[in-house]
């Protein structure tokens, strides 16, 4: 058997996704489209393949130049796109008098090539199509013989006619060299039209038909994620419990927060999973769903309380983790009545954060994270200072003040930070949304932020929480208990890290009211609205409290009468 994998298309219904990868290289389950069908017809005894491209075709013969499956692949590059039909047409020298197989690179299929191509072998005729049943793409009719009759896309206007039972083209197919009779040189072409005029020549099509195997056409975003969920659940489900969902999961969409990613609930009997879909990356820079899975597989392998990722596939964005329940932290404190279990509550929670700033920085590496490798200078000026002013000060409250306004308390914030910090592995958004109560369990999730940086920060983010509103003297005595933990276990000046995460309360304070601000007004998350307030009132207290009167001056007067 010869084969052609037909990858010159645009991709235009995947944009803009497509602009940087082609089509036939999005991965399912981690595995490039493309390499799925070439292994598929390896195993179907194809002996040679030849595979088109154009858009991004150096892409693809960089992917095969890179790969290794036991036979000849060869590219052909169109300048200009040729059509299914001029394709075929353009490797005619590759053709030999043996049957030849062309599939499509943009479906996800478990058609057995190998029945296919004998099916044809067995039938006289010069062409097999695979056809399928699939309602949205149905425009294939064939007569009882199993032989096909026209290709047609109905009208609307045709609604009065009778119906008339038609099928899926898959975009695999089987051919006799005779075809390319039918097909001119040089210039584009549709197979079907070549089809059309092989039919009017009194030769005979046949039908083959898949009947339950699996067909999808990837071609929308839609429609490949639909194909990524298809094959991933099921793996995800045996790699946790070590068996296969009887029937299709319960999905249920859950409650996202400030994040765009879309969480569900996959439920198999007593199985559940969590699925966080982060959306498609194209980019040649680590996304949030790269930096989650590295992270999250780097904590968990380290003894740090995070969900277990079980199944995942960055490209897709597709991620499946443990399913930690529905309580975190911020439901547990508002249910909980009285303060000595609440603070019991958050000691468990410091000595996990402890545990996580020291081990997480051994064999951590700085290109896993999202964004920035580090919490320095200017991620504090940009991400957090800027942000405040831009998000907050300017889109939110609509006051006239720029960043260079209050740029030399940015700048000195900036700076103390970097003096007073100890450095670690730090989460970046430990609030109390993020950690989850299981029963006795505490577990920490959206660590995709993750970096390295002052370990402060992680603590303030915690005891500033406006989600919980600790009072100042429940946040006294949890700072006082986490230095007490920290000095049993590491060398440390008690006094500087206790200066340094005064300055973090201020940087974290400010990115909390640029994000609820930004999250309010352009994101139309209005709920997060009611929690600026106590946030605002943080700040200001944390400003005149725990700061010299000369210090941050100009901040103090901008926030005065906010």
């Amino acid at each position: 058997m010869k084969a052609i994998i037909l990858s010159a298309g645009l991709g235009t219904r995947l944009l803009p996704h497509t602009q940087q990868i082609p089509k036939p290289l999005f991965s399912i389950g981690g595995t490039p489209i493309l390499e799925i069908l070439i292994e598929s017809l390896v195993r179907a005894g194809c002996r040679s393949l030849t595979i088109n491209t154009h858009h991004l075709g150096d892409k693809i013969e960089d992917f095969l130049s890179q790969k290794k499956f036991g036979i000849p692949i060869k590219s052909c590059h169109e300048p200009f796109i040729l059509g299914t039909g001029g394709a075929i047409k353009n490797v005619e020298c590759f053709w030999d008098d043996t049957p030849f197989m062309v599939i499509n690179s943009d479906i996800a299929t478990n058609i057995d090539f190998r029945k296919v191509y004998n099916f044809h072998r067995n039938n006289r005729f010069p062409a097999t199509l695979v056809l399928t049943d699939s309602a949205r793409f149905n425009t294939v009719s064939c007569d009882s013989d199993g032989f096909i009759t026209d290709f047609y896309v109905p009208k609307d206007s045709d609604h009065h006619l009778s119906p008339k039972k038609r099928y899926t083209f898959t975009g695999i197919q089987v051919l006799n060299k005779e075809i390319l009779n039918f097909i001119p040189k040089g210039s584009f072409y549709s197979i079907i039209d070549a089809y059309i005029n092989l039919m009017k020549s009194g030769r005979k099509i046949k039908a083959f038909f898949a009947g339950r195997s699996y067909w999808k056409d990837i071609g929308t975003p839609e429609r490949y994620r639909e194909a990524v969920l298809d094959r991933m659940i099921p793996e995800a489900f045996f790699k946790a419990f070590l068996e296969y969902p009887e029937s299709p999961p319960i999905m249920t969409h859950l409650k996202g927060d400030g994040s765009d990613r879309g969480w569900f609930r996959l439920r198999s009997g007593k199985n559940t999973l969590i699925l966080a879909d982060h959306g498609i990356h194209t980019g040649k820079e680590p996304g949030e769903a790269d930096a989650f899975v590295r992270i999250g597989l780097h904590l968990h392998s380290l003894g740090v309380p995070v969900p277990r990722i079980f199944h995942e596939d960055t490209f897709s964005g597709m991620v499946f983790m443990q399913d930690l329940g529905n309580m975190d932290l911020q439901m547990a404190v508002l249910k909980e009545k009285d303060s000595d279990t609440i603070e019991r509550l958050y000691e468990n929670v410091i000595v996990s954060l402890c545990h996580m700033w020291r081990e997480g920085t051994r064999g951590f590496n700085p290109s896993w994270a999202y964004q920035t490798t580090h919490y320095d200078r200017e991620l504090i000026l940009e991400r957090e200072c800027r942000y405040f002013v831009d998000a907050f000060l300017r889109g939110y409250l609509g006051l006239n003040i720029s960043f260079e306004d209050l740029a030399p308390d940015f700048v000195y914030l900036a700076n103390r930070i970097h003096e007073f910090s100890y450095d670690g592995f730090m989460h970046r958004d430990f609030q109390s949304r993020n950690i989850m109560v299981n029963g006795r369990d505490i577990f920490f999730i959206d660590f995709q932020g993750g970096r390295i940086g002052p370990i402060q920060y992680d603590l303030a983010s915690l005891l500033i929480d406006p989600y919980t509103a600790l009072s100042q003297t429940m946040q006294g005595q949890l700072l006082k208990f986490c230095t007490d933990h920290l000095g049993a276990i590491i060398s440390f000046s008690t006094k500087r890290f206790q200066k340094g995460f005064q300055y973090c309360t201020i940087s974290r304070n400010l990115q909390i009211l640029g994000a609820f601000g930004f999250l309010s007004r352009v994101k139309k998350k209005v709920w997060f609205e009611k929690y600026i307030p106590q946030a605002m009132n943080t700040l200001k207290n944390n400003l005149n409290v725990n700061f010299r009167n000369d210090e941050f001056k100009l901040l103090k007067a901008t926030v005065k009468n906010c």
